[in-house]
């Protein structure tokens, strides 16, 4: 498993289904900028970093190897955006 040190909520969204932009930090030492929370259709969920190709498709930079790690990035991040909404 991975060790999330720290989950940041840079900026929250109200407008369309962006939701909010995130960083997220691995053992005090990596940090991951520009996470997204989008609201899909039937639920919240992250987005990784992205930019568009030349073909104009929008391809991940960086994304977790497993479903687990995939899984346990999105709670941290969820529960963290949860938190900010509710203060």
């Amino acid at each position: 498993m991975l060790n999330i040190t720290d989950v940041r909520i840079r900026k929250l969204l109200h407008d369309g289904r962006l939701r909010a932009i995130v960083s997220v930090t691995f053992d005090n030492a990596i940090a991951l900028h520009d996470l997204k929370v989008i609201e899909g259709p039937n639920r919240l969920f992250v987005a990784m970093p992205s930019r568009k190709d030349e073909s104009g498709t929008y391809r991940d930079i960086v994304h977790p190897i497993s479903k687990e790690n995939r899984a346990q990035i999105e709670h941290a991040v969820l529960a963290q955006y949860e938190t900010a909404v509710s203060c």
